[in-house]
């Protein structure tokens, strides 16, 4: 039996991971936390270790959380590693986002929730259903706007070219936000897009639960 330690997509709960089995292992949530002053991706992640309390545990992360959960690995030895819908190195994030970054077009064009393009922002994230539309309202509507800000700086500047030996990673084939065509996944799901963790929850947890069953958690 092993500690598990999820880290969810940008700042959302633990809320994401409730469909899951995690197959008898103890489960724990990293809680995001407010961004210092500048605070570096590198340091932000050192903060968030200091809630692992059990020695090598494996790390399952979320989109922005996949990214955390490889730069948690940097500090403590973990192992395991599970990215779910996410990048492992810049070369994966889509050249848009990384030209985006260079020009500082996030901070030109600061990240704000807007009504008419919630359709566009569903459509991109993958949302099926009226449930799932409240949920990305909800969190749109409850997300620190400071938190994303920083978030999003992050992910179109990580320079990340590290793969832990130990990392599995798990996609969608209809992840408009990561798309498919620049990520090298051990396991995909087809027709998952962005959301799949919520409405491809069986599948994505299979593929989760024969990780931990290979490598013996």
């Amino acid at each position: 039996m092993k500690h598990i330690y999820c880290v969810s997509g940008l700042g959302a709960d633990e809320g994401v991971f409730s469909k899951y089995d995690f197959n008898g292992n103890i489960v724990h949530y990293i809680k995001w936390e407010i961004p210092l002053p500048r605070e570096t991706i590198q340091h932000y992640a050192k903060r968030l270790s200091l809630q692992i309390k059990y020695a090598n545990p494996v790390l399952v992360g979320l989109s922005f959380g996949g990214i955390l959960c490889i730069e948690i690995s940097k500090i403590i030895p973990s192992d395991l590693i599970i990215v779910i819908s996410s990048v492992k190195s810049f070369h994966e994030i889509p050249y848009w986002m990384r030209l985006a970054g260079k020009l500082k077009l996030n901070k030109i064009f600061p990240v704000q929730p807007f009504k008419l393009i919630e359709p566009l922002e569903n459509y991109n994230l993958g949302v099926e259903n009226e449930a799932e539309k409240k949920m990305a309202a909800a969190y749109r509507a409850n997300v620190d706007r400071g938190y994303c800000r920083w978030s999003v700086n992050q992910i179109l500047n990580w320079n990340n070219e590290w793969r832990p030996e130990n990392l599995f990673h798990i996609h969608g084939s209809n992840d408009r936000i990561f798309p498919l065509k620049k990520i090298k996944a051990d396991h995909v799901i087809e027709g998952g897009g962005h959301f799949m963790i919520m409405n491809r929850a069986e599948l994505v947890s299979a593929h989760v639960n024969q990780i931990l069953r290979v490598n013996q958690v």
